[in-house]
């Protein structure tokens, strides 16, 4: 049923007072789960791949397979492959490079989505990099974190976002290796292998960047003098909110901040129109979701505002960010241009800005945390 239909429905069954509450319940629960906003780039069902010729794989045009960069294509029984460059582009396909084929065959009339997720697996088995199997003892209990070693005082703390699992932060660990950082890959409550959430809901990182805390009283634990914490989309939000509330902050040197969602309602609103739903009905979801969760607008108006931010940031961002307006990062930048500095990646997508352009993402962050070190 359309959302539209939904709504007329529901007010002549109920009346119209009692039909917003239940639209705005149903609106707000995409954004209310852990796992809301989706794992960077990705497109629902309707690409299909037309030919594959040797290197080269012509796919269906759309948003998704236009944008620069490297990403996956998977397909139903677990396939896996990653492409590259475009190569051609016509009115209805697109022809990009294939770089490798994992997991299945890729045959003309396949149906796939188009992810962020180049790498997967572990450290090991997708990098051949070195690793130990760890937990982090939270609040709610024992997380799953992977810790790769280094001899750095300086350490990493890697948060991946909503969507997504530690498999986010593969991309980036080739250059923490080559710095020789010591990391963590962190989860945090309602992932798998991880608490849930006492009432289920995920809570726009209030709650959840006390298990990043404890991921950084783990981290001085084991020896770390100083520490960034590097996050990505919610997992970015969380961030802040820990180098702002831990008892620990002083140890934490800087912050990563890829796509952090800053207007959350904004984002809320946006999630629920990716999925379709009229705007009158998303600013209903938006209210709803406040309500459930109770989030607390003023702190998230201090996020936004740098209000207190004391440690240096690098700020990633795409001006066509669909779910986290790139706007509240400029204001961001703009309000505390003494500690964050801004790197904007054309045609990213939310969360997704190393696949864009990985060899740019990876210059950026690696001046950024050479004075660091």
């Amino acid at each position: 049923m359309r959302w539209g239909t939904a709504a007329i429905v529901a007010a002549a069954a109920v009346g119209t007072g009692a039909a917003a509450l239940l639209i705005g319940r149903r609106v707000s629960e995409r954004a209310v789960r852990p796992g809301f906003a989706g794992a960077g780039a990705a497109a629902g069902p309707g690409i299909r791949v037309q030919e594959v010729a040797g290197d080269r794989v012509m796919l269906t045009r759309s948003v998704e397979t236009v944008r620069p960069g490297r990403y996956a294509l998977e397909w139903a029984g677990g396939g896996h492959a990653v492409v590259g460059d475009v190569l051609a582009t016509g009115p209805q396909s697109v022809t990009r490079r294939l770089l490798a084929t994992g997991a299945g065959s890729l045959y003309s009339g396949t149906e796939v989505r188009v992810t962020a997720r180049v790498h997967l697996g572990d450290p090991a088995s997708a990098l051949g990099l070195d690793f130990t199997p760890t937990t982090v003892d939270g609040e709610l209990g024992p997380m799953p974190a992977w810790y790769l070693p280094g001899i750095r005082g300086l350490w990493a703390v890697l948060v991946h976002g909503p969507g997504a699992d530690r498999q986010q932060a593969l991309p980036v660990l080739p250059l923490l290796h080559a710095l020789r950082m010591p990391v963590l890959v962190v989860t945090h409550r309602g992932d798998e292998g991880a608490p849930a959430s006492p009432d289920g809901l995920g809570h726009f990182g209030e709650t959840e960047w006390r298990d990043v805390d404890a991921a950084v009283r783990l981290a001085q634990a084991n020896g770390a003098g100083r520490i960034v914490i590097f996050g990505w989309s919610l997992g970015a939000t969380m961030a802040l909110h820990t180098a702002a509330r831990s008892a620990w902050r002083d140890s934490i040197a800087g912050l990563v901040l890829d796509s952090p969602v800053l207007d959350w309602p904004a984002t809320v609103r946006r999630e629920a129109a990716r999925a379709g739903v009229p705007a009158p009905l998303a600013e209903l979801g938006a209210l709803a979701a406040e309500g459930r969760t109770k989030v607390d607008l003023a702190s998230f108006a201090r996020l936004a505002a740098g209000t207190d931010l004391n440690v240096p940031a690098l700020l990633l961002h795409s001006p066509v960010d669909a779910v986290a307006p790139f706007e509240a990062a400029e204001r961001l930048a703009r309000r505390r241009d003494d500690l964050v500095s801004l790197h904007a990646v054309p045609g990213g997508a939310h969360a997704a800005l190393w696949n864009a352009d990985p060899d740019a993402y990876g210059e950026a962050l690696r001046r950024w945390l050479t004075p660091l070190l």
